[in-house]
C-alpha cells in the first residue's frame, strides 16, 4: 500500500522519513552547530584519503539546508542534495541558487529520486543514525552508486570524547558494538575521526546543547565546559562499490 507524505508542523514530509527534531524544529540554531563542527576539516580529509570527489557526481543524503553542498561543489562536476523535509529543501535551494551544477530535490533515503548508477560519491552526515533500520536506504545506495564509487556515512562515536560521554549519558541503551557489527555486515569499514565543536561564544554553545539534549542535561553539560570548544569524536563509515 502506498504510504503518502505527511505534515509535520505545517511542512510536508516524505513518507518514511524519521524526524530530526534538532534541524527540523530549529534550523537557525542548527546552522550554528554546522558552523561550529569540525573547524579543522578532519572529516573531509578522512574522506578524501579514501575517495576524492574531484570531477565527480556527489549525492548529499539528508542535506538539510544545504550547508555542505557548496563545499562539494568547489571541485565536483555535479552535486545533488536530497532532503525529505520540504521546507529545509527549499532553504537549500536558496543557498545554492548561484551554483549552476548543484540541484536539490525532495526525497527520502529509501526512495532516492535519481537514476541507477548515477552517483560517484554519496555523503550522509548525521542522517543514518544507529545502523539498524537503514537497510532500505543502503539498498538505494547500492542502486544509485556507480562501480568505483563510494559512500560515506558520518555518525557519533559514543566510545570516546567529551561529546561521546554526553551521548552515552543521554542514551545509555546505545550499543556501539552492535552498531559496528551492523555496518560491518553491510560491507562498511570504520575510520575514527577526532574533530571538535568550536563556537564563537558560549551563548551559541548553550543554544546548540539545548537542541541536542534534554534541558537538564544541556545545562549540566554546559557547566562542564570552560570556554567555547568541545572535543568530539565521530565514526566515518565508508564503503566502495
Amino acid at each position: 500500500m502506498w504510504d503518502p507524505p505527511r505534515v509535520y508542523r505545517g511542512t510536508v514530509i516524505l513518507a518514511g522519513a524519521v524526524p530530526s527534531p534538532n534541524i527540523w524544529n530549529t534550523p537557525r540554531v542548527y546552522e550554528l552547530e554546522n558552523r561550529a563542527a569540525d573547524p579543522g576539516g578532519c572529516i573531509e580529509d578522512a574522506m578524501r584519503a579514501i575517495r576524492t570527489w574531484d570531477g565527480a557526481t556527489v549525492l548529499d543524503i539528508g542535506c538539510g539546508t544545504g550547508f555542505h553542498l557548496p563545499r562539494f561543489a568547489g571541485t565536483a562536476a555535479k552535486v545533488v542534495g536530497v532532503e525529505p523535509h520540504a521546507g529545509l529543501a527549499e532553504a537549500a535551494r536558496r543557498r545554492v541558487a548561484g551554483l549552476p551544477d548543484v540541484t536539490v530535490g525532495v526525497g527520502a533515503a529509501q526512495a532516492l529520486p535519481l537514476p541507477d548508477a548515477s552517483v560517484d560519491v554519496a555523503h550522509a552526515r548525521w542522517a543514518y543514525f544507529f545502523g539498524p533500520g537503514c537497510e532500505p536506504g543502503l539498498a538505494e545506495l547500492q542502486r544509485v552508486i556507480r562501480r568505483g564509487g563510494a559512500a560515506f556515512i558520518i555518525d557519533n562515536d559514543a566510545t570516546r570524547s567529551t561529546f561521546g560521554a554526553w551521548f552515552r549519558r543521554w542514551l545509555p541503551s546505545y550499543d556501539p558494538g552492535a552498531v559496528e557489527r551492523f555496518w560491518s555486515r553491510h560491507g562498511f569499514s570504520r575510520t575514527p575521526v577526532d574533530m571538535s565543536w568550536r563556537f564563537d561564544d558560549r551563548a551559541d554553545l548553550a543554544a546548540v546543547l539545548r537542541i541536542e539534549f534534554p534541558a537538564e542535561l544541556a545545562e549540566e553539560f554546559l557547566r562542564q565546559v570552560d570556554g567555547c570548544e568541545v572535543d568530539y569524536a565521530v565514526n566515518l563509515w565508508w564503503r566502495r562499490y
